[in-house]
């Protein structure tokens, strides 16, 4: 994945959450800018979102934020990116972010990421897009996602090839190795097939 020049990150917007997840947001945007990967994101300024790109931003990363006009106030739009675009939708947002992106990662989020995420896996299923989606597992926190889908797997509701679809990866640190890495040289250890 050694192509990698935009990832898109998905995360959550709310900041009452456990260090390890303010952490990792934290981590993973200063790792993007000290590999000059560019951020897309969804624009805001608190939260896991906002951890992100401050941290992005601050060793000289590349920040695009893509928010909704209705969600500039409420998500608090985070006035300092490289770039700010403000759209109509929350469905222009999903696609011009897709569209921006060479690959998607997840951190931790909540209703809106899954939303995100779902959206992003479904369009994959359906051969809109070829692009990696790395789910990024912090402590933990989607295995019960995991195990709905294989829930849905189990139940005929999906193919077992869904599972090939999202790719689990353990750490941030595995993230940024995964995608330096060329196609080939993927580890086994730091990624784990749904």
């Amino acid at each position: 994945m050694s192509n990698i020049r935009r990832l898109c990150v998905y995360c959550g917007s709310s900041g009452a959450v456990e260090p390890q997840f303010r952490e990792a947001a934290s981590e993973l945007g200063a790792r993007l800018g000290a590999a000059g990967i560019e951020l897309v994101y969804g624009g805001g300024r608190v939260g896991l979102m906002g951890l992100l790109a401050d941290a992005a931003l601050s060793a000289s990363g590349k920040v695009t934020g893509v928010i909704p006009a209705r969600l500039r106030d409420a998500e608090v739009a985070h006035t300092g990116l490289t770039e700010l675009v403000v759209v109509e939708s929350m469905h222009d947002r999903k696609r011009l972010m897709a569209e921006k992106a060479d690959a998607f990662a997840v951190l931790p989020g909540g209703i809106g990421t899954l939303d995100e995420l779902f959206e992003i896996v479904s369009w994959k299923q359906l051969g809109l897009h070829d692009k990696p989606i790395l789910l990024v597992d912090i402590g933990g926190y989607w295995a019960p996602l995991r195990s709905l889908l294989d829930h849905i797997v189990i139940n005929g509701f999906a193919r077992p090839q869904t599972r090939l679809l999202l790719q689990v990866i353990p750490s941030v640190s595995a993230l940024m190795a995964t995608l330096s890495e060329e196609p080939a040289g993927l580890r086994k250890t730091d990624i784990e097939r749904l």
